[in-house]
């Protein structure tokens, strides 16, 4: 049996391969370039084409282009009507923007546990935690693989709630034919460099609502209005906002990147396909839930660790350790100490999301990645595993 590189074995790769990575090329630096050249490198004309472009690509009326997905869920909290005293729900199964955007408008965050086969939230459990105080769902499309929209959106008709969906994972996935962007009350989307495609920081918020587009337009710029005929330099604050613009040099980057989303999508997807036939047959790990839809932002396998001699947690840095840049997505939210001590959350609250947890590793997937470089990750996975089969 082959050594490990942890024992002091030869390391699969002699440099780290990380789990994510921007893909920029001649062409995206050309038209930051341009814009820089310009007199209008924010609060110009890229901004518009950039919106509409990715508006068009979705399937939706309108786009706002905000300065993170951060922002773009604050805002989208914000523009829905969120407030304190109101309750949201989401997945515990997330990067904590999605519930912190709630929380900063003062709502209690209620979590629902996901499902064991497709890793999104459950639409049972959402049921189950509907109450009063309820004000939106914030579905999330865990790695790319579109969430149970058409279920939660009949919760929502129902409860006369509003539907903010987290798609930062999901850029280019369709839902039953539907290109993810359009069929929510707003779509949220984020250009951070590991996603599928980056303005360096950035956000989107899409939707098919002129009053939340106006609203979340509004807020995005310090809550100005004009008002020429009083001036040409006049203008009011007509409520609090925020300046969470984003740069007309940062969707140059955006309109060129989005040129080649479609390429990169689908080298996505040829990854995520060797990475499940070289598994298949490993009893030992579950490969994530596939469809034709997924975009595959993330690629996570879980571990049986009941045929290990070791957990999670060796088998983590025993692949570091052959320079496979694994991490794992996510620590269960209710589990941070903010939310433990906010909202007196605790484990065994959310069994399924803390089962996943304690067996999730993700694998590097980015469309970069060269034909070797998935060789080196599938050889890697399968050098520590069978060293540690029981």
């Amino acid at each position: 049996m082959e050594k490990l590189a942890i024992h002091g074995g030869k390391p699969v790769r002699s440099k780290l391969l990380p789990y994510g990575h921007q893909s920029i090329d001649e062409d995206d630096i050309r038209a930051v370039a341009e814009v820089l050249r310009t007199d209008w490198i924010t609060q110009g004309k890229k901004v518009e084409e950039f919106e509409k472009r990715l508006a068009d690509y979705c399937g939706a009326g309108y786009a706002m282009a905000v300065s993170s997905g951060t922002a773009a869920l604050h805002l989208a909290c914000a523009a829905a009507g969120v407030k304190e005293g109101d309750e949201v729900i989401t997945t515990p199964i997330t990067f904590a923007a999605t519930a912190n955007a709630a929380v900063h408008l003062g709502a209690k965050v209620i979590f629902a546990d996901i499902k064991e086969d497709t890793l999104n939230m459950d639409p049972a459990e959402v049921k189950k935690r509907l109450s009063p105080k309820t004000k939106a769902i914030l579905p999330v499309d865990f790695g790319g693989l579109p969430a149970e929209l058409g279920e939660i959106k009949e919760i929502a008709k129902e409860n006369n709630l509003v539907v903010i969906e987290d798609a930062c994972h999901a850029l280019g996935a369709e839902y039953k034919g539907k290109r993810i962007g359009g069929i929510s009350d707003m779509t949220i989307f984020s250009f951070h460099p590991v996603k599928h495609i980056t303005t360096g920081e950035g956000g989107m918020v899409l939707t098919n609502n002129k009053a939340y587009y106006e609203e979340i337009r509004l807020l995005r710029h310090h809550g100005i209005t004009k008002d020429e005929s009083r001036g040409g330099w006049y203008y009011e604050i007509s409520q609090m906002g925020y300046n969470f613009r984003l740069t007309d040099f940062q969707c140059a980057l955006g309109l060129s990147q989005m040129d080649k989303l479609e390429d990169f999508i689908e080298r996505r997807r040829r990854i995520a396909a060797g990475y499940d036939a070289a598994f298949a047959a490993i009893d030992e790990i579950i490969t994530p839930p596939h469809s034709a839809e997924h975009s595959y932002h993330i690629y996570v396998i879980q571990l049986r660790t009941e045929k290990l001699s070791v957990g999670r947690k060796e088998i983590y840095d025993a692949l570091r350790a052959e320079n496979i840049g694994v991490q794992v997505h996510y620590m269960p939210l209710h589990l941070h100490p903010f939310y433990i001590k906010q909202f007196g959350y605790k484990k065994g609250d959310y069994p399924v999301a803390e089962k996943y947890y304690e067996r999730a590793i993700t694998l590097p997937v980015f469309p970069v990645m060269n034909d070797r470089d998935v060789s080196d990750v599938i050889l890697a996975v399968k050098k520590v595993i069978e060293y540690y089969r029981k």
